[in-house]
């Protein structure tokens, strides 16, 4: 099961771009409903591997579940 990366609680700081292993976190478009930059993870691509929960500095914006009704992704 993939991790999830809830849209409108992620700030946008990306430490979890650079730490995840398989390259599988992507920047949304626009801005959410905070008005920061955002991220998503491909569930297909994902590893439940936790190392963007570990490095991600803000409160329950990554969940070690997948949610996607909490995940915005590109359409």
């Amino acid at each position: 099961m993939s991790h999830t990366i809830v849209t409108e609680i992620c700030e946008g700081i990306a430490d979890c771009v650079n730490a995840c292993p398989v390259a599988c976190i992507h920047p949304g478009p626009g801005k959410n409903i905070k008005g920061t930059d955002w991220y998503w993870i491909d569930f297909n691509t994902c590893i439940d591997c936790g190392i963007c929960i570990q490095v991600c500095p803000v409160e329950n914006a990554i969940l070690p579940e997948e949610r996607p009704e909490l995940q915005k992704t590109p359409s």
